[in-house]
């Protein structure tokens, strides 16, 4: 096993998110890796308008984009070899796409569960964005997390 630079597309969110019940914003930066800039762009030209129906978020498409990088990787010369060496780690193999005689792959598990789902659910501009819902190939879901309050101390 070697490691080697690959290319990746980084798409970096600049958005700035209002706690529910409040006015003012923090504005925060988010980034995603993707191998395809096609893919890259259709995430951040559907988080764009995904933003745009909510009232407590606002995402500021001047600093948001989809810009090439390199990183540094493991690389392994074959599908085989990499089997071989990441056998032993914890779910390796559930998102990896099984291949055809002549070189073509087929969709995963996971791509054909995320597929069905993604059928299943409604539109979210359907249904007043209440999730879980979808954004063309985005699946929203409810946030699960528990509000905690912040308290800070006055200095």
């Amino acid at each position: 096993m070697d490691t080697g630079w690959i290319q990746v597309f980084v798409l970096t969110l600049a958005e700035c998110v209002a706690p529910p019940g409040k006015t003012v914003c923090q504005e925060q930066q988010v980034q995603y890796q993707f191998v395809e800039r096609e893919e890259c762009e259709t995430v951040l030209q559907q988080l764009v308008e995904y933003s745009a129906g909510s009232e407590n978020v606002i995402v500021d498409e001047r600093r948001s984009s989809c810009l090439p990088t390199t990183i540094e990787r493991q690389v392994f010369a074959s599908v085989d070899e990499a089997n071989a060496q990441l056998e032993d780690t914890e779910g390796w193999g559930e998102l990896n796409a099984r291949r055809t005689p002549d070189g073509e792959a087929d969709a995963s598990k996971a791509e054909t569960a995320h597929q069905q789902r993604l059928a299943s659910l409604p539109a979210c501009e359907d249904v007043n964005r209440r999730p879980p819902c979808k954004v063309g190939q985005i699946i929203v879901e409810e946030d699960a997390r528990e509000e905690l309050e912040v308290w800070k101390r006055n200095q």
